[in-house]
């Protein structure tokens, strides 16, 4: 009982402690977006007085509401831990917006329309929502075609060679040809050999995939442990079982890592491809838009490519922690 009584107060004086710890968080990631939308509302040179006062109204919102979320973490827990976890983050952005509206809106220290302020690029998803969502839908399509038939190939590609001496022998050479080279060098010759644009797009995307995945896929089966294939024989399993049950699942670390690396080197084949040939997508929209000197268009569609980005990668993260969690406490990434 003494025990209970005596650890009571240390379990007090620590819910005390992180409760003010919340409430300070909260107030100055409260504070520094409340003084971003006062910037907006006070220091704005440029655009239009409506537009400029609606983002300098969600500002303040944002800001007041992290304030509310810091001093009500009692009654609002989780809300409180994220403001705590996300809030050395949140402030910075705030002194960011903070910052960058008084260099682009009032000082004059970004030149214009080069750099456009936050409301801007704001007016740019107000408006033009529409033309947005599909550009950002052609680039995904395009994507995700081109990066599945990528790895599929790959994948096999590596199986094939990590497993069997013949086809090391004939498709080994011409992986380690054709591989090296970047896709984005084929362009002269996909886009005359290819019926349309949209096509050789995917070709490229699909090569930039395909060459990491069958690297590292070849490399882990070709190191599985022998003694695997002997205990998985003396149970019975045939050869093509060896593959499926054996070969393949113990390679899947290094399938994964080559599926990150192609992601990105998908990624660079895909905006080469809507630059120089492809009629729709982001990467089409942000040549176009600085065509127009639409320079806030050209902010807001990377702000899309980026989420694009992120989303795909926590994506395949997601994916390879269902499929490998039994490496949990093994492996870091």
């Amino acid at each position: 009982m003494s025990d209970v009584t005596a650890l009571h107060p240390g379990d007090t004086g620590l819910s005390v402690a992180t409760g003010r710890t919340e409430a300070l968080t909260g107030i100055a990631a409260g504070l520094a977006w409340l003084l971003a939308a006062v910037a907006a509302a006070a220091f704005d040179d440029l655009g239009d007085w409506l537009e400029t006062q609606n983002y300098a109204i969600g500002v303040g919102v944002f800001g007041l509401s992290f304030i509310v979320l810091g001093l009500t973490g009692r009654w609002f827990p989780r809300g409180a831990a994220w403001v705590t976890r996300a809030g050395p983050w949140l402030i910075a952005l705030g002194l960011v917006l903070t910052l960058w509206q008084l260099a682009a809106a009032k000082l004059g220290w970004l030149p214009q329309p080069f750099f456009p302020p936050p409301q801007g690029i704001l007016e740019v998803y107000t408006f033009e929502y529409e033309e947005l969502a599909s550009h950002f839908l052609a680039s995904f399509r395009l994507l995700a075609v081109g990066f599945v038939i990528g790895t599929i190939a790959g994948f096999l590609v590596g199986v094939s060679i990590g497993w069997s001496h013949k086809a090391g022998y004939w498709v080994h050479p011409v992986l380690r040809f054709i591989g090296p080279l970047p896709a984005t060098s084929l362009l002269p010759i996909v886009f005359f050999a290819f019926p349309s644009s949209w096509s050789a797009s995917i070709f490229l995307i699909a090569l930039a995939a395909g060459f990491p995945v069958a690297v590292l896929t070849w490399s882990g089966v070709a190191n599985v442990n022998t003694a695997y294939y002997d205990v998985a024989r003396t149970l019975g399993v045939k050869p093509l079982g060896l593959i499926f049950k054996v070969a393949i699942p113990a390679a899947l670390p290094n399938v994964f890592i080559g599926l990150f690396m192609a992601l990105g080197a998908a990624f660079s084949a895909l905006m080469v491809a809507e630059l120089v040939g492809v009629k729709a997508g982001i990467g089409f929209y942000i040549q176009w838009s600085q065509g127009w000197a639409s320079y806030a268009n050209v902010y807001a569609a990377l702000i899309l490519l980026a989420l694009l980005c992120s989303g795909s990668i926590t994506l395949l993260f997601r994916i390879r922690d269902r499929l490998l969690s039994w490496q949990k406490g093994l492996v870091k990434w």
